[in-house]
């Protein structure tokens, strides 16, 4: 199955690199297969340092910032404790990776990695609907360049009123984040 979440990964210059992403997990979260695409800073970090961390959280507004490129300054976080990585203070779980295996002969690589620690820091509760739906526009966000403009604007037509029904204030920022960013790079309007 597929565990939307956030890599952290580390700069050349030593600091945390944040990118939400969805690794293949298996029901134990014993093992992940990273998938960024190349070039990326993400694939770029994790080719070279071969470690990173993946965070469970329910902190829609992170990723969806993350996504928009909206970050206005980086997260709180602290070091891992079995690899040279980054923990977000603000997550629910951690696993902290090791890179075992890099295919990266597409623009999509793969990266075979096994989990060498984990951590919580509270329960993660869930989503409600309008955080499955952000998540969900912010992966369409991410895909502006591989799917149709039709597809996005469908999507986001059928996701808005749910949103809107079930958001709290945190969601409905998150929702005119990811419509100025689709009308900045593919001139999509979630209100059209």
């Amino acid at each position: 199955m597929i565990s939307e979440g956030m890599v952290t990964s580390t700069n050349e210059d030593g600091s945390p690199h944040f990118a939400p992403l969805g690794p293949v997990v298996d029901q134990a979260y014993s093992s992940l297969l990273l998938r960024p695409y190349q070039p990326s800073t993400t694939f770029s970090n994790l080719s070279r340092t071969r470690c990173g961390v993946f965070h469970i959280l329910d902190d829609v507004e992170l990723i969806t910032r993350c996504v928009t490129r909206t970050l206005q300054s980086p997260p709180p976080v602290f070091p891992a404790a079995q690899i040279s990585g980054w923990v977000l203070e603000n997550c629910c779980q951690w696993l902290e990776f090791e890179i075992t295996d890099i295919d990266d002969s597409s623009a999509r690589s793969e990266m075979q990695a096994r989990i060498v620690h984990r951590g919580q820091r509270r329960p993660f509760w869930g989503y409600n609907r309008a955080r499955h739906a952000i998540l969900e526009l912010c992966i369409l966000a991410t895909r502006t360049h591989l799917l149709p403009h039709d597809e996005i604007r469908s999507a986001c037509r059928y996701f808005r009123p749910v949103i809107e029904r079930t958001a709290g204030t945190a969601e409905l920022i998150c929702l005119e984040l990811i419509n100025d960013y689709l009308q900045r790079e593919a001139g999509d309007d979630l209100h059209a």
